[in-house]
């Protein structure tokens, strides 16, 4: 193993190894579009996957810095979706109606 801050090498004896190779969200682009935490991470209302623009909804790797898995991606994609249609559901009962 090589320490990467001291340049250091040594042999760690183990029975298992799991790997790690960071993650960082791909949100750049969203930069001034939608609120990103200070990790690049969109906010979202908690609860839901509702950003901070109306209609626009984040889910999986770019939303979750907690748990970062393929089944809780799935999950968060099934929220956004059911998010979405809700949302098109109550601007289309909106339609036709005046203030």
């Amino acid at each position: 193993v090589k320490n990467v801050v001291t340049g250091d090498v040594s042999d760690v004896k183990v029975s298992g190894l799991f790997f790690a190779i960071g993650h960082e969200p791909a949100t750049k682009f969203l930069g001034g579009q939608l609120e990103l935490d200070s990790d690049g991470y969109v906010v979202t209302k908690p609860g839901t996957t509702q950003t901070s623009v109306r209609g626009v909804f984040a889910a999986g790797d770019v939303q979750d810095k907690k748990y970062r898995q393929a089944v809780t991606a799935a999950g968060t994609g099934c929220m956004a979706a059911l998010d979405a249609e809700h949302y098109l559901q109550e601007i289309g009962s909106q339609e036709g109606k005046t203030d």
